[in-house]
C-alpha cells in the first residue's frame, strides 16, 4: 500500500471515493452529497491544486482505497492548529492498517509545519472503531458535542479529540 499527498491527477478517484464515504458511511460525516462541497470532480481538483496549506493523503493499490485531509488554520491567531478531516477506508481494505497508516502520514506532515502545536478532529459517535484508532495514536477527548448531527430522525453526538505535538 502507497502513502501519498493527492494532486490533481487524482481528483476523479478523490471524488469517487469520496463521494462513496458519504454514501456508505452518512453517519460518520457531517456532509452529505447534497451540500459537499467536494460535490463534483472540478471541485476536487480546484481544492488539490490550491492547496493553501491543505493537504489531502490518499493510500493506494491499484486504486484509491483510502483519504485523510489535513488543513490548517488560517487565522493568524490560530495557525498553532492544524486539523484532520474525511478519514476514510473503504469496507473491503478495512483492518489492515491503511488508517493507522494515513493517519501516521497526516501526523508526520503536521509536525513539519512551522508553529503547529496541536492536531484536532472530530468523529461521530458512529464511529467508535475510527474512535479508538484516534486514541492508539495519542489524540484525547476534549469535549462532547451533543446531538450535533442529525441523519433523518436520529440525531448523534460528536467528539473533538485533539493531539498535542512538543515544540521542534
Amino acid at each position: 500500500m502507497q502513502i501519498r499527498s493527492l494532486n490533481s491527477v487524482d481528483a476523479d478517484a478523490l471524488y469517487d471515493l469520496r463521494r462513496e464515504a458519504l454514501l456508505d458511511s452518512p453517519l460518520a460525516f457531517s456532509a452529505s452529497p447534497e451540500d459537499d462541497i467536494a460535490g463534483s470532480t472540478e471541485a476536487v481538483r480546484s481544492q488539490l491544486e490550491n492547496r493553501s496549506g491543505s493537504l489531502v493523503f490518499g493510500a493506494f493499490e491499484g486504486g484509491l482505497h483510502g483519504m485523510l485531509g489535513i488543513n490548517r488554520a488560517r487565522h493568524i491567531k490560530a495557525a498553532r492548529k492544524a486539523y484532520l478531516w474525511g478519514m476514510y477506508v473503504q469496507p473491503d481494505w478495512r483492518g489492515q492498517g491503511i488508517g493507522a497508516a494515513l493517519l501516521a502520514t497526516a501526523i508526520s506532515h503536521a509536525r513539519t509545519l512551522s508553529g503547529v502545536r496541536a492536531v484536532y478532529l472530530s468523529v461521530s459517535e458512529a464511529s467508535p472503531s475510527a474512535r479508538r484508532l484516534y486514541e492508539r495514536a495519542g489524540f484525547r477527548l476534549w469535549a462532547t458535542e451533543p446531538d450535533s448531527l442529525q441523519v433523518g430522525e436520529q440525531l448523534l453526538s460528536e467528539y473533538h479529540l485533539m493531539l498535542r505535538l512538543p515544540p521542534a
